[in-house]
């Protein structure tokens, strides 16, 4: 489990994160979503400690990170800003990683490389954005790392190679029990990935749940009934969100559906239909209930 407890981080008079708590299970995907600038980068940076925190208490497995070598053995970091070393090819920076990875699985890597049509012996240089971001995932991939962290996953690729690296991603988390943490600022890239997901705004988890729950406890409902009504009607169930146009409601409910559905037949509705709703709308009406406007904070 990675257990941050208080976690503070300025730059200068800027506080980028503050009194941060988070934690993440054991062989996992977690998503963390956050307008750009609302400190994810910082975040991972700090867990594999390539910058100082402030204060507060980042632990992995019951062990503290800061200056321990052997428990950076079980991290991986792949960045927004990628990086590669002049002139290297693909495999040249495969046997980079090898050098610092004892788990370094080459021939796992070689396989990567084929399924996304990569040439090892190229010079990543020349390749596009996207040719770049495969490399760098494979690459951590190939680390067998407990811990994978990838800032921006997705970003460059296309649907196609997008979709395969969410394949590559979860087969790994089930074959070496692996937890992932990666970041971006759509939610709608990570929704059928993760396990959880966490809100950044602020410097602190606004928002944790695991989608499970997200999805299952929230429900939209269309309802007309014979008699005038408002919202009042509703009052023995838990409404996120009510509007009604003529004759017809839309109502967002939180709670037990099966429950919730026997409460709303017994008013004799002559409408009922329940419709199903994404990731990006459970978002917004938690954020409404929260006081907030969903597109100021993502």
């Amino acid at each position: 489990m990675l257990k941050i407890t208080n976690l503070n981080k300025a730059f200068g008079n800027k506080k980028v994160l503050e009194n941060l708590n988070c934690n993440i299970k054991t062989n996992s995907i977690y998503g963390l979503i956050g307008a750009n600038g609302a400190g994810k980068s910082t975040l991972l940076r700090i867990i594999n400690d390539i910058y100082r925190r402030d204060s507060g208490d980042i632990e992995i497995d019951g062990i503290e990170i800061e200056d321990n070598e052997i428990l950076k053995q079980k991290l991986v970091f792949i960045p927004d800003d990628l990086y590669f070393f002049p002139g290297y090819t693909l495999k040249d920076m495969a046997k980079f990683y090898e050098s610092l990875y004892d788990n370094f699985d080459m021939k796992y890597l070689e396989e990567l490389a084929g399924i996304l049509k990569l040439d090892i012996n190229s010079k990543v240089q020349n390749f596009s954005k996207g040719m770049k971001r495969q490399c760098a995932l494979i690459c951590a991939i190939a680390t067998n790392a407990d811990y994978m962290f990838f800032d921006e996953t997705f970003d460059g690729l296309d649907p196609v190679i997008r979709n395969l690296i969410k394949k590559i991603i979860v087969k790994q988390m089930e074959k070496k029990e692996t937890t992932i943490i990666m970041t971006s600022h759509n939610l709608r890239e990570l929704e059928d990935i993760c396990d959880n997901l966490g809100l950044l705004y602020k410097g602190g988890i606004l928002f944790e749940s695991d989608i499970n729950s997200l999805k299952t406890n929230m429900f939209k409902v269309q309802i007309s009934l014979k008699e005038d009504f408002d919202k009042e009607t509703f009052n023995g169930l838990e409404i996120m969100s009510f509007k009604k146009t003529g004759s017809v409601a839309t109502i967002i409910i939180k709670g037990d559906r099966e429950l919730s559905e026997d409460y709303l037949n017994r008013l004799n509705p002559i409408i009922l239909d329940f419709l199903p709703l994404t990731l990006e709308e459970v978002f917004i009406y938690e954020m409404e209930v929260l006081g907030y406007e969903f597109n100021q904070v993502i």
